[in-house]
Formats: structure tokens, sequence, C-alpha cells
């Protein structure tokens, strides 16, 4: 059997420190921020090239108080992709905005800025870009149109933690950007969990009083804020799982390199390469017509496999007010109707990427 993913492996590779740093967070009792999480966000900002991080409690918090931060609210409209998870377009929602939902590049499978410009109204007051499966979206192009219009970008990077974009990295890109920790992201806590990078301070000051019951000062509440901190858990993992972070992603690129090397003849599409990006695989996902033959033939041989997304965002039955229909986004469709995520984790083997894509090559 070849997993589509093995957490279990990676905890036993770090199992000695993630035990003790567990103990610590009982011993301290800092079951709420504290110094652990203080000591993620200095990290995770050195990390992503910003000049603050602000822990949340998940990827979903993360740009939902980013987009109150940046002064977004009912009768806004925000723009981002029908090609992503619907935690994108909910945290939207939150916000009291509308999602207005643009298509995807066929090649790179993430914002099409070339239909940014007609996606623009007198109510649109930010775009949020999704860098899908730990590719960044053409951010230039993006910004370019943004600053245009007078917009705020906000990245969704829930995927790319390391990811780059011609030398920077994602989540520096643009005002803020979003992360989540979830436990099977790139760099994943032990729950949920999520964070704000930015180099904007009054923002990322937003962020930390929305985060804590909007408040300044124990009991002084200045805002209206919700319960999203970090718990000191979650913190201390992160710690010692951004030791490991740098070689867990070339492990991926490596692996990405060899399906890539081995599927080159298959005549499916493959995730393409760019000389400007740092794509960092939290999804290794190629396109099929026939998706159920082929993860039925994966299936038959021990290998498990994943869809990420099977459904775009507006033929969501939950997001049927958005008004779209089957056809609006063409690229996005057949993306869906496609993708078939094939196993990619750190510590996969040589071995099993080789039964892989035999298996896939075989179909």
């Amino acid at each position: 059997m070849v997993p589509f993913l093995d957490l279990k492996a990676q905890y036993h590779s770090i199992k000695d420190e993630a035990d003790a740093a567990v103990l610590k967070i009982m011993e301290s009792c800092q079951f709420a921020l504290g110094e652990e999480v203080a000591t993620f966000e200095h990290k995770f900002a050195e990390y992503c090239q910003t000049r603050h991080a602000v822990a949340v409690n998940s990827g979903t918090s993360a740009l939902h108080l980013s987009l109150l931060a940046a002064g977004v609210g009912p009768g806004d409209e925000v723009i981002t992709v029908a090609m992503t998870f619907v935690a994108t377009v909910a945290a939207i929602d939150y916000s009291g905005a509308k999602a207005v939902l643009v298509d995807v590049d066929p090649k790179t499978w993430t914002m099409d800025a070339n239909q940014l410009e007609a996606a623009i109204t007198p109510k649109t007051k930010a775009i949020i870009p999704v860098h899908l499966h730990g590719r960044v979206a053409d951010m230039d192009a993006i910004n370019a149109i943004a600053d245009k219009h007078g917009l705020v970008v906000i990245e969704d990077a829930a995927q790319a933690h390391g990811a780059e974009y011609k030398g920077r990295r994602a989540g520096s890109l643009s005002r803020a950007g979003c992360f989540s920790f979830y436990p099977g992201k790139n760099l994943g806590a032990y729950g949920e969990g999520g964070a704000v990078v930015t180099d904007d301070e009054e923002l990322a000051n937003m962020v930390r009083v929305l985060r804590d019951w909007g408040q300044k000062g124990k009991y002084n509440h200045v805002h209206k804020g919700f319960n999203a901190r970090m718990d000191g858990f979650q913190g201390a993992i992160l710690n010692v799982k951004m030791g490991r972070i740098e070689d867990w992603t070339d492990a991926r690129r490596a692996h990405a390199a060899l399906y890539d090397k081995l599927l080159a003849g298959s005549g499916f599409g493959l995730p393409i390469q760019s000389n400007d990006c740092r794509h960092v695989y939290h999804v290794y996902a190629l396109c099929t017509p026939d998706r159920e033959a082929m993860q039925a033939h994966l299936t038959e041989q021990g290998i498990q496999s994943g869809i990420h997304y099977p459904i775009p965002v507006h033929l969501q039955p939950a997001y049927a007010d958005l008004g779209g229909k089957k056809g609006d986004f063409p690229v996005s469709e057949r993306l869906a109707n496609e993708f078939v995520s094939l196993p990619m984790y750190a510590e996969l083997s040589t071995d099993q990427i080789e039964l892989v894509a035999a298996g896939v090559n075989s179909v």
C-alpha cells in the first residue's frame, strides 16, 4: 500500500522533540497564546520575509481577520477564483462582503490575471489570489491591476509555505498573506492553526486585537472581535517543525521532479514548471479525462489518490447565492473533473514513487 499521506511517518521522525515540546506546554500551562506561540510568530515572519506574523486558530480565520483589518466589510466585493477550497469564499462571506469569482489559467491553475479587470466594479475592495497546490499565482500582473484600481491584495497561501515568486516568499507579495497549519499541510500543526504575515504594522496590530475578542488590554474591548487565538500546543509543535520545513520542501520538490520524469510520456496533464516560481507541491496533481478509471486502477494496485477539488465554488450548493451556473468558469470546471492528486509527502521513498508512476503509466 502506498498511502496518500502518512502523518505517522513524519511524527516518528520528530517524536522526541515533539513529545518534549508538548510536555513543556503542560509544565508551563501556557495553553492559549504564550511564549511558544510568540516564538513561532517571530520564526515564521522571518521565514516568510515579512516584518510581522500573527498566529491564529485556522487559515480561515487568517483570511477573515485580514479582510476585516484591511477595511473590507458589508457592501464590498472581493475577487477570488472558482478553483479553491471553500474557505477562501467563506472568509469573504464572514466579512460581510460578496465574493466575485474569476477563472484560473489553464496552464498554471492559478488566478487568470487577464480576467481581473472585467470583474472589477465600483464595489470592488480587494483581490484574493490562491496559490493552488503550492504554486504562487502571477503576482506581478495581479498587483499591477490592483495598484491601478486602488485595491487591496491578500494572498491565500494556505498551500504555499515556503513557495517563491521571483525570489520572494509567498505571503510577502501583497498587503498580507494567509497560511493554514492544518495537519496535512507542508507545515502542519497537531490540530488547527493559521497565521497572517505582513509588513503592515497597523494591519498586524488589528489582527492581534481581533483574534483576542477585540481587546487592547484585558477586558478593554475596543472592537467586536473573535476567539481566534492559536493555542500553545500548536505553537510548540510548529516551532519544532520550523527546523525541518526546508528539508521537507526539498524532499517534496525532488519527489515532484521524479514524478515529472517518470510521467513525462504518459499523456496526462502535469504541473507546469517555471523558472520564476519555487513550487512547493502541497499537492502533486495531474489531469486525466477519465479520473474514475484512473483512481480505480490505482486502488487495485494498492495506491491511494485524492481529488483537490471535485466541485468548483460556483457550483457548490452552499454558495448558490453567488449566482454561478455550469459553464461560467470552464477551466475550473474542467480541472474539477480531471484532477487526480498523487501521494506527496517528504517521507515517500523512491520505490514508492516509481510504483505510483508505473501505476499511472499503465492506465
